[in-house]
């Protein structure tokens, strides 16, 4: 399976867990919302029922004190407890489920308290209304009176109407603590639950992320260990990868361009090789006719030195100088194909004194002064590339070299990982474009019959820090002099 497929499934299977995390505990919340309107709404019912019960204590003794004393203000009293019972038996039958059992002894209550008020509070309280105004009235009231308080019956209805209102509302207060049990009981499940599905998705989430850490990780590793071999030169190197992801297809093409690189590389040193015999074949060919020619012309200035005009010893003095310029060409060509090829060690080299024994092995012109600086550094590095480069650096200040009072300088500068060094001359300078020229083998300035030079010295000393990772660099305009600048690593 491909690396994101798999990604994306994991992530997909921890926001299912999630999801899923997150629609339990709103159906939680929702349920604590219900439990809490229900919770709201028995408390109401619980005090509307206290209130009726109150209001039933305060119409009785209303009731009595007005029958006793004939009162208003006790018949008052009653009136108010009454009208607020009808509103408080309207609620509470609103609040109530229809078909609940709550509902049914609600209707009894309502039952009972009309019985109540038809059989005895309303005939009693018209009766005693009546009693003033004959006295048939008030023995009919007496009559009245005795025959309802004094059989039981009144007592029975209120005691019962009590007990059915006890009842109400203890099955209220039961019903409340059942209902808060089991919502308890279900947020400490839903709780429970969230708290697994959570961390079933973190670990779910950590060995995924583990895993394709692990996964990827490894592999990269292999890889990167792979392409060090490379950079190393060993083009032999390979990575197993069984998978069939995109870390698979590349691991495959990183094998591939292993394979492909490493052909490169064997066809480039046999290319290299065929070169470099080439290079000794040619020059090895080209030496013998050419020293073949040379004994010819000296035999001929040997023997016929004294038949020869001015015109034809002039063709001979040509002939040689084309002879020398073919040899150094040939010498030229072999310093070139050798630069790189050849392991130097390093050793402690100062480069003062390297430089005062490339001025001791060079002919100075004796209107030319070289002028090192002192203190030049001292270098743990390869001695001949160096000597080299300051060599053909100072031959070619004082080959081109055409001022009455001349000098060439030689001088450093320090950075953090090397130094730069510079050969200036006040000679007959390089025109700027020229500048990028002078480096190509075989490129000179002026003619080769001005001035002998193979174009070869500058080519090789471009080489040598191309080789290194160095940089060379010419300050110059033409009849100015010039700069040429080199870094070398400390």
């Amino acid at each position: 399976m491909k690396i994101s497929y798999l990604i994306f499934l994991s992530f997909l299977f921890i926001l299912l867990l999630f999801s899923i995390t997150t629609y339990i505990n709103f159906q939680q919340s929702e349920k604590v919302r219900e439990n809490t309107e229900w919770v709201d709404k028995s408390t109401t019912i619980i005090r509307n029922s206290n209130r009726f019960q109150r209001n039933i204590l305060n119409m009785i003794s209303g009731l009595r004190g007005y029958l006793f004393t004939g009162e208003n203000y006790f018949i008052q009293a009653y009136d108010s407890a009454k009208t607020e019972n009808e509103t408080i038996l309207k609620e509470l039958s609103g609040l109530l489920p229809p078909a609940s059992d709550q509902h049914a002894l609600l209707e009894e209550i309502r039952h009972i308290n009309e019985n109540w008020l038809t059989d005895f509070s309303m005939p009693l309280i018209q009766a005693k209304n009546l009693a003033g105004n004959s006295d048939s009235s008030l023995v009919n009231f007496n009559r009245l009176y005795r025959e309802k308080l004094m059989s039981g019956h009144e007592r029975y209805l209120n005691r019962q109407l009590q007990e059915k209102i006890r009842v109400f509302i203890n099955n209220e207060y039961n019903s409340r603590d059942i209902r808060t049990k089991i919502l308890n009981a279900s947020v400490r499940r839903t709780r429970a639950i969230s708290v697994g599905l959570t961390s079933l998705s973190i670990l779910v989430g950590s060995i995924i992320s583990i895993f394709l850490a692990y996964r990827i990780s490894t592999r990269i590793v292999g890889m990167v260990k792979m392409a060090n071999q490379i950079s190393e030169g060993n083009y032999e190197a390979y990575t197993k990868d069984s998978g069939h992801d995109e870390l698979s297809n590349l691991a495959h093409s990183l094998n591939n361009m292993a394979h492909v690189l490493k052909e490169n590389i064997t066809l480039l040193k046999r290319k290299n090789q065929e070169l470099d015999q080439f290079a000794h074949i040619v020059s090895h060919d080209l030496k013998a006719p050419l020293r073949g020619i040379d004994n010819v012309v000296s035999w001929i200035e040997e023997d016929h030195a004294t038949e020869m005009s001015p015109k034809i010893a002039e063709y001979i003095e040509i002939i040689k100088g084309r002879l020398v310029r073919a040899e150094n060409l040939i010498h030229g060509i072999l310093s070139y194909a050798r630069v790189g090829k050849e392991t130097q060690e390093k050793e402690e080299i100062d480069v003062n004194q390297l430089v005062d024994e490339v001025g001791e092995s060079l002919i100075l012109k004796s209107s030319l002064k070289l002028i090192v600086y002192p203190k030049l550094p001292k270098l743990h590095t390869e001695k001949v590339p160096l000597l080299q480069i300051f060599s053909n650096l100072i031959g070619n200040a004082i080959k081109h070299h055409d001022k009455k009072n001349g000098f060439i300088k030689v001088y450093h500068q320090e950075f953090q990982h090397h130094y730069e060094f510079f050969v200036e001359d006040n000679g007959p300078g390089i025109g700027r474009n020229y500048h990028n020229k002078i480096f190509v083998i075989f490129q000179t300035l002026q003619e080769r019959d001005t001035l002998e030079s193979t174009g070869v010295g500058l080519a090789i000393v471009k080489k040598i820090l191309d080789d290194r990772n160095q940089k060379i660099h010419v300050t110059s305009d033409a009849g100015k002099g010039a700069i040429f600048s080199f870094t070398w690593p400390k």
